[in-house]
């Protein structure tokens, strides 16, 4: 038996990067998983690459008429919801000074407010199911200051206290709730370094390498397992040693 045979899971931002690889290993592992994006064309041919246990529901985030629909068609797909990876997000740099309003409100609402309406929308089947796990993707720039970062950081900072109450708050019924922090990630778009420039960048780290997308879902599988059942409210960072100091 795989580690996640039988869970019913939902990942948001599955179509490409991160997100892929995450249905990819869970559908492997034995989950029945649906994954959602507002990329339909990419989200419903990786569901059809991955077979039964794989569907596509087209979805916004910030929009909590698509929450309903996601879970309502988990639901009646799946029969429930064991797990819910919030992995949609958006990431730009620019300095603080330079932020644009409009465009700082637009992170918190893809980024915080598409986390918060998503562990809404899952709670119901979740204690109807007699719990289950939540895992919310931040990153180490929601555990330090990194320049440029003003607006991503805000948001994963925000993450990151929002999983904190909400594993407080749901843990009577049984419900997990943890956060994930990666650094830098190959193959993401929030990682866009030449090979070349490795040497330079992860001189001072101890692993000097950026991580691999498997090594983050790795970590995600483990939290959405019944081998992490007594792990909740916790900050899981998975940076190769970059903020060791």
């Amino acid at each position: 038996m795989g580690q996640l045979e039988g869970k019913r899971i939902i990942i948001t931002g599955a179509a490409q990067g991160m997100g892929a690889v995450h249905a990819r290993l869970f559908v492997e592992a034995g989950a029945r998983v649906v994954l959602t994006d507002l990329q339909a064309d990419a989200g419903a041919k990786l569901a059809n690459e991955l077979g039964k246990n794989a569907h596509f529901v087209p979805q916004d985030v910030t929009k909590e008429s698509d929450w309903e629909s996601v879970a309502a068609e988990a639901k009646k797909r799946f029969g429930g919801i064991d797990g819910l990876v919030n992995n949609a997000a958006i990431w730009w740099t620019k300095p603080v000074m330079d932020e644009d309003r409009e465009r700082f409100r637009k992170m918190l609402d893809v980024n915080v407010i598409g986390t918060w309406l998503g562990i809404r929308a899952v709670v119901p089947a979740m204690r109807e199911a007699g719990g289950g796990s939540i895992v919310n993707l931040s990153s180490i720039a929601g555990t330090r200051g990194i320049p440029e970062h003003g607006a991503y950081g805000a948001s994963k900072w925000a993450v990151r206290g929002l999983s904190k109450v909400a594993a407080s708050e749901l843990g009577q019924w049984n419900i997990r709730v943890n956060t994930v922090h990666p650094g830098a990630v190959e193959g993401t778009g929030m990682f866009l370094v030449p090979e070349s420039e490795f040497e330079t960048l992860f001189q001072a780290q101890p692993l000097r390498r950026p991580g691999r997308r498997e090594e983050i879902s790795g970590l995600v599988m483990f939290l959405l397992s019944d081998q992490s059942s007594f792990v909740t409210g916790h900050e899981h960072v998975v940076d190769g040693g970059r903020t060791v100091w």
